[in-house]
């Protein structure tokens, strides 16, 4: 569509002569079909419309065409060219301060490539390319010079991927009205200097103090840390609450110095295997460990209060094991916990000017580690978004030793986040002016547009990987090239002298000056006697057991709540299958009646709203529940509303967030963490659509979830839901690899549960639900059934909803034996212990000889429980475990201990089981029947079957 009449008016009127034919020749093909004539050509039309000569009469048109197509043909390459400029001058730009491409050149961008010449260009009228040209800019030469200053030199732009027209055009304007590039006053560039002195100044401190320990200098990306500065800067100045940080090891310690206000002693003291002396930090100084057991130095986050203006700006910097990018979706779970606002019934409201997070990636893992793109897909999703991110690529061109073109297919690391549409600036780490106008541009997108927004930091590492590596066996030319190359301070204090702004005396005081303060306080410091540090004591709150919390309901309370549940919107329009399923839990809580699993857990959830508890529930079917049990999102047939039933609840003053997720496991486990340890009163639960789906989120399990609070202090209170059972199904569909877990289970570090009805659920879900916030809160594992939910065997009467609590070990429903009977006892966790009910009840056989006990809380496992039960069996012979799965997986190498210590002399322990197998399952059925029917029958055989312990 054309511009405004003048406009149009005011371009068309350049042409003159022979142009003027050559330009109704092309405007007749235009009409004909615009594909018919070069880009430029047909966009030159798209934008102004016909020539408005056309309009006037036909004997002004007369002209000849011998010459005009030459002329026009220069102005059309020069327009391309101008374009070329804003799509492809990054392939010029000067962003590399050293190595091979440091002065590279590309033809894209180049006048020869265009058949032009500075002649050419010069008569070309300035406004003919560049409508908003300033009055300075004379020409097409003029254009081109100027476009190319602002397109390729230390600071340029990728944006022509984002389909939104209202943000390019944002940049663009920005970019081309000259002001991408703070003007920064004399003082404020001095200023700039001296932050930077203090950051090299402490890695060289380092460097020479602590000789060949690790620290991932920042050396090379000095100019990361004004950047952040500004970040907070502008943060504070808009009253935001928290600036969410995740970085890996590169430049952490510089950070937490510098921008977290981490004391230097503190610093210094982690250093403990310095070879002059064993340092402690000054008095006053923070500990030393976070958790009980800490971590490296460079693994620890911090957080800091700014307190500028009368709202205080809470930095956090996150901890970060060495899993690099995995920290990335904890820092949105952080950010986007910080923005909801929880307090009424519904879903959260969210305030994205609350809290925002700043994510510092490597370059070689910004692109080779799929939690980057896991991440990066969140940004937009409404369960997930933050209301944007900046990024930063800390580019020190290298990947541990490992050169661009074996770590990467695309040109730069920055090109994934083309496909979510993200710009991204590319700057210069050697132009410190430039790095922290990146930052402003970034700032102000997010805070204008509400997106992501991408700054590839491009520097260099001064030593390799750490401090201990020697690069120059790997990367010879170009640490060559680093080892000629100055510092960025040096560099920046070298245009400041030119400028004269700063002489030489200056820069040299101001080094001078942080060197001597850092020696004072390391001279200062007190030395450790001993020199045997000893890991802090775990929480006594996790030694005393669980079993304290009420997590009984009233009846009456909880058929209101059944009945609340059945409410719907007026006008609401239910699918009427689902409506029926849901009809039925109606009089679940009637005298004769049983609650399903499913009707347990809503009145779990409804319950603990109610209790005034925010609940966070997500999923890849979680809605509705990969196996249809669920069905707490409920959608009209004929517009497709959708309605939550426990959005309606009368008497809740707390959120319930429920959504389907992604097709993700790392990204989604790693941000529901995040926002579980940011929100401690909220409970968030993450259910993966079949529990070894979670496989792919084994990084956030092993570094996060399991030791968190053990390296870092870090509470987390999630609950985990992992659909587990042996229906032949396959190996993909049956073992949530509850095995793993328990390996991980140590000094009360989660629990671990695999329950076998709903009001153990019910139970175990409010108990959660009641930790948290506390000393005592941890993470739960739980087990959940498939097949099962709709068995009435799982189901519960009211009486066990209002009374009492949940048991870590249960007897076998309806099993009456007499105890001095009982020769075996016959112990197992989860759907098989079902299986066995339901054999017995369809078998002829007495077994009055034999004890039958659900274990449903595997971790901590309730030694004290089985003792007590162990004591009412004065002839028992023997203890035998029974699981579905493999000998090699499942409970049986964790309960086995246990089980053993308890054996009372002439007793055995005895395995039944399916033998040890490389696969958790089989994938053929009928072998899974009658595998499973062997395994039952042995179970209940009072002739010897399974297999003794070998430890026994």
């Amino acid at each position: 569509m054309a511009l405004n009449e003048e406009s149009s008016e005011r371009f068309w009127g350049q042409f003159n002569g022979p142009n003027m034919g050559y330009v109704e020749e092309q405007y007749d093909l235009y009409k004909e079909d615009p594909e018919k004539l070069d880009t430029s050509t047909r966009e030159m039309f798209d934008k102004y419309g016909a020539p408005d000569w056309l309009h006037q009469s036909s004997s002004n048109q007369s002209l000849s065409k011998k010459t005009s197509k030459n002329d026009v043909k220069k102005l059309t390459s020069a327009m391309k060219l101008v374009e070329a400029i804003r799509r492809y001058g990054h392939l010029e730009a000067d962003i590399y301060p050293v190595g091979l491409q440091k002065d590279r050149k590309s033809e894209l961008v180049d006048p020869k490539k265009y058949g032009l010449n500075d002649e050419d260009l010069k008569n070309i009228p300035a406004e003919w390319l560049w409508e908003k040209a300033p009055s300075n800019i004379e020409n097409g030469l003029d254009v081109i010079n100027e476009f190319k200053k602002y397109y390729t030199g230390t600071i340029t732009y990728e944006y022509d991927h984002v389909n939104n027209n209202e943000e390019r055009k944002w940049l663009l304007e920005l970019i081309e009205a000259g002001e991408a590039r703070l003007d920064l006053s004399d003082e404020d560039k001095q200023q700039l200097l001296e932050r930077l002195a203090h950051v090299e100044g402490f890695e060289e401190f380092l460097q020479k103090t602590f000789v060949g320990q690790k620290r991932f200098s920042i050396e090379g990306l000095e100019a990361m840390v004004p950047m952040l500065d500004q970040i907070v800067k502008y943060a504070t100045a808009d009253k935001i609450e928290n600036i969410m940080m995740g970085m890996a090891h590169r430049g952490r310690l510089s950070v937490l110095a510098h921008v977290l206000g981490k004391p230097y002693d503190k610093i210094f003291s982690e250093f403990h295997h310095s070879p002059d002396k064993e340092l402690m930090p000054s008095e006053g100084s923070m500990g030393i460990n976070h958790g009980w057991t800490g971590d490296v130095k460079y693994h620890l986050g911090a957080t800091k209060d700014v307190n500028e203006t009368e709202t205080a700006t809470r930095i956090t910097l996150a901890h970060n094991p060495s899993h690099l990018e995995f920290v990335n979706p904890v820092v949105e779970g952080f950010a986007r916990a910080a923005q909801d606002d929880r307090s009424e019934k519904g879903y959260p409201v969210r305030d994205e000017s609350k809290a925002f997070g700043v994510l510092i990636h490597g370059d070689a893992a910004f692109i080779g580690e799929g939690i980057v793109a896991e991440t990066l897909n969140l940004s937009g999703l409404p369960g997930y978004t933050t209301g944007g991110t900046l990024h930063i690529i800390a580019n020190n061109l290298v990947g541990y030793t490992t050169n661009q073109k074996d770590g990467r297919s695309t040109r730069y690391a920055s090109d994934l986040a083309k496909g979510f549409e993200i710009p991204i600036i590319h700057v210069n780490a050697d132009d410190p002016i430039a790095c922290i106008s990146a930052i402003r541009i970034g700032y102000e997108y997010r805070k204008k547009f509400h997106k992501d927004f991408l700054i590839d930091l491009v520097g260099y590492r001064r030593y390799g990987h750490n401090e201990m590596d020697e690069p120059r066996s790997t990367q010879p030319k170009l640490y060559q090239d680093i080892d000629n190359h100055p510092t960025a301070v040096n560099v920046f204090a070298n245009v400041l002298e030119e400028k004269g702004i700063l002489n030489k005396e200056g820069y040299q005081g101001i080094k001078d000056k942080v060197g001597n303060d850092l020696h004072e306080i390391y001279k200062s410091m007190k030395e450790n006697e001993n020199g045997q540090p000893e890991a802090e004591a775990i929480p006594k709150a996790l030694l005393n057991g669980i079993d304290q919390f009420e997590t009984a309901v009233p009846l009456d309370q909880l058929k209101a709540l059944n009945k609340g549940l059945m409410k719907r919107p007026e006008g609401f329009n239910s699918f009427r299958k689902v409506d029926k399923i849901l009809k039925r839990r109606e009089n679940a809580l009637e005298d004769g009646n049983k609650a399903d699993w499913g009707t347990g857990e809503s009145l779990a959830y409804a319950s603990i709203l109610q209790d005034g508890i925010p609940i966070r529930l997500t999923g890849q079917d979680t809605e509705r529940g990969t196996f249809a049990h669920r069905h707490l999102v409920l959608h009209d047939t004929e517009n497709n509303n959708e309605y939550s039933p426990l959005h309606g609840l009368d008497e809740v003053n707390a959120s319930f967030d429920i959504r389907n997720s992604p097709l993700s496991e790392a990204g989604v486990v790693g941000f529901e963490y995040g926002y579980s340890v940011q929100s401690p009163n909220t409970l968030v639960i993450w259910e993966a659509q079949f529990g070894d789906f979670a496989n792919a989120a084994q990084v956030i399990f092993d570094q996060f979830i399991s030791a968190a609070r053990a390296k870092w202090g870090e509470k987390s209170n999630m609950v985990l839901l992992l659909p587990h059972g042996y229906e032949g199904q396959g190996p993909e569909h049956s073992s949530a690899r509850l095995e793993r877990f328990l390996q991980m289970a140590a000094e009360n570090n989660w629990i671990v549960a695999n329950v076998t009805s709903s009001a153990q659920f019910f139970h175990l879900i409010r108990r959660q639900a009641a930790m948290r916030g506390r000393e005592e809160a941890r993470p739960l594992v739980l087990m959940t059934p498939k097949s099962l939910l709709r068995n009435q065997r799982v189901g519960s009467v009211a009486e066990e909803f209002t009374n009492g609590k949940f048991l870590p070990l249960r007897a076998q429903p309806n099993l009456n034996v007499n105890k001095e009977n009982v020769t075996r006892l016959l112990i197992g966790s989860g759907k098989v212990m079902v299986d066995i009910e339901e054999e017995m009840d369809h078998s002829e056989e007495k077994m009055d000889w034999m004890q039958i006990l659900r274990l449903e809380q595997i971790y901590p496992f309730p030694k004290k429980q089985l003792e007590t039960e162990l004591k009412d069996l004065p002839n028992l012979k023997e203890i035998v475990w029974v699981q579905e799965e493999p000998k090699n997986m499942g409970s049986w190498d964790f309960v086995d201990d246990y089980l053993r210590d308890l054996l009372q002399e002439g007793q055995t322990l005895r395995y039944i089981g399916r033998p040890n197998r490389a696969s958790p399952a089989v994938g053929v059925p009928n072998v899974h029947k009658t595998e499973q029917s062997q395994l039952i029958q042995k179970a209940l055989n009072p002739s010897k079957g399974g297999e003794t312990s070998e430890r026994n």
